[in-house]
């Protein structure tokens, strides 16, 4: 049984109730046998893991991976649209500050980062071995500077609060400028990669390792690499973090689409999948941490033995004509068919706009619900790291491409024709291509191999190529025959949606924020 999946079980919420950040002041003079102070619970090993499972928690929410992140945030800029002609939100960028989806994810995070200082607060106090305490100690950090990392990509300066405080989100803190959270997130992460366990010893991917930790830090570097901060030298610690987890026994799951059914059947590949959110079951029972992920981003249907799925996201022609000829990751990204009953009908070569995602199919789940899907969503893949590594390999020395940079490079395109991914030689290998030929390649590749991933937005705001790639959309969108709906982001994206508004409860509670520009 995954990590996580005894959260409810252990009954943690009602165990740590300060962990929620509000109505503590009543309990704080009161024991009882069924609540704890902060001061009273951290007096065990037990209790440390059990609020360690606590910070862990926010990324399988609805308001992060669950379904926020993964299903509305960008909808994967120029790759999908959202396939309903009603509704606002960040998926359609028609949203304002007072918009639950950028508002509660806001508050999730920090949740994250609260329950992280808490336990960093008092990871001294159980009598256990130092090696143990430190592993709990390198996961909390390293949590609470991804959280940190999710915060500053989307909203640009936020308060940095380091120290347990009564409201995660509540108090009156500054806006920290964002340079100085991405060193506090750096400086973290690379304290916590020392004391975090290799992904061997592990033995699965749901919880964070040296590999995950590593792999982070090389993407967290090329952000700083990239818009706004553009500090170029990043993208030699970029290379060298991506080299890092390239040194550690990784290698790509030879067929592409086993990835995700692997993801559907609850199975581990650890060469591959470096990092995932888990989610299990069907909600019903003991354990209830199934997720949306197949639900909103699967195949439509409303047949339950299928597995129920809304496809809320499709994909764009241009998304679709990217892929050449022979590509395998092209149909399973995006479906082929559609469903009829529990028949599939394959789609018409014209028929594009209508393709739901692929990639989270519901029929290889072992246990379905209507409502809920126990798919895991990958953080970290190793396909991604040696896309970083290639990246970071020409930016750093501004030259073309090293031996080693191609190489990795190859080993992604390579896996994509059905070709052993380390046998070098093969007619899709690429090699003595300028930089910046190189360079525009890596850009497509990256959309290629990880679309609907919830990565695009983010590559494509840190090459500053965001604007003019949406303002393009629209034009494409408008002399095709795609649905009138389909076009509707691209109308609304302006120089604003590079970052989310400031959520206006945070700043009526918070008297020292400020908002955003144009917002």
């Amino acid at each position: 049984m995954k990590i996580l999946k005894n959260k409810i079980a252990i009954g943690i919420f009602a165990s740590i109730i300060c962990l929620f950040g509000t109505g503590c002041e009543k309990f704080l003079g009161t024991t009882s046998e069924d609540f704890y102070t902060p001061d009273e619970y951290y007096e065990t090993e037990a209790q440390l893991n059990t609020a360690l499972l606590g910070v862990y928690d926010p990324l399988g929410s609805t308001d992060l991976y669950s379904y926020n992140i993964s299903s509305f945030w960008g909808t994967e800029a120029d790759e999908g649209y959202y396939a309903r002609s009603t509704g606002d939100g960040p998926q359609v960028y028609d949203y304002t500050s007072a918009h639950t989806r950028i508002r509660t994810p806001w508050q999730k995070l920090y949740q994250g980062i609260h329950r992280a200082n808490l336990l960093l607060a008092s990871a001294h106090k159980p009598d256990m071995s130092e090696s143990s305490r430190n592993v709990i100690i390198g996961e909390a950090q390293f949590l609470r500077a991804f959280y940190y990392f999710i915060l500053v990509s989307n909203w640009g300066d936020v308060p940095l609060v380091l120290d347990p405080t009564k409201e995660p989100t509540g108090n009156n803190v500054a806006r920290t400028p964002a340079r100085e959270v991405y060193d506090f997130i750096f400086e973290e992460m690379k304290e916590a990669e020392r004391k975090v366990r290799t992904i061997q010893a592990i033995g699965h991917s749901g919880r964070v390792s040296k590999s995950a930790v590593q792999g982070v830090l090389a993407r967290v570097c090329l952000y700083m690499a990239g818009y706004p901060l553009m500090d170029v030298d990043k993208y030699h610690d970029a290379r060298y973090w991506a080299a890092e987890v390239m040194k550690s026994s990784h290698a790509l799951n030879p067929d592409y689409k086993q990835i995700f059914i692997n993801y559907a059947r609850d199975e581990y590949d650890i060469g591959e999948s470096i990092w995932e959110v888990e989610f299990w079951g069907t909600g019903a029972g003991t354990y209830r941490e199934a997720g949306w992920v197949g639900v909103r981003l699967g195949i439509a249907t409303t047949n339950t033995t299928l597995g129920h799925s809304y496809g809320i996201i499709r994909t764009t022609e241009k998304y679709y004509r990217l892929f050449e000829t022979g590509d395998l990751r092209r149909d399973w990204t995006i479906a082929p068919y559609r469903y009829n009953g529990t028949s599939k009908v394959n789609h018409g070569a014209t028929e594009i706009y209508v393709r739901d995602i692929g990639k989270w199919r519901r029929e290889y789940e072992l246990d379905k619900s209507t409502s809920l899907s126990a798919q895991n969503f990958p953080l970290l893949r190793y396909s991604d790291v040696l896309l970083m590594f290639a990246e970071a390999d020409i930016m750093a020395s501004n030259a073309a491409p090293s031996p080693e940079a191609e190489e990795a490079f190859n080993q992604v395109r390579r896996r994509a024709f059905g070709l052993p991914p380390t046998t070098p030689g093969s007619d899709q290998d690429v090699s003595g291509m300028n930089h910046d030929d190189f360079l525009a390649l890596i850009k497509d590749e990256r959309s290629r191999e990880l679309g609907f991933e919830g990565l695009r937005k983010y590559d494509l705001i840190r090459w500053g190529d965001f604007l003019k790639v949406m303002s393009d959309m629209e034009i494409d969108i408008s002399t095709s025959n795609a649905p009138v709906y389909a076009s509707r982001a691209f109308q609304n994206v302006q120089p604003k949606h590079l970052l989310f508004p400031i959520p206006v409860r945070e700043m009526a509670l918070n008297r020292l924020l400020t908002q955003n520009p144009e917002w």
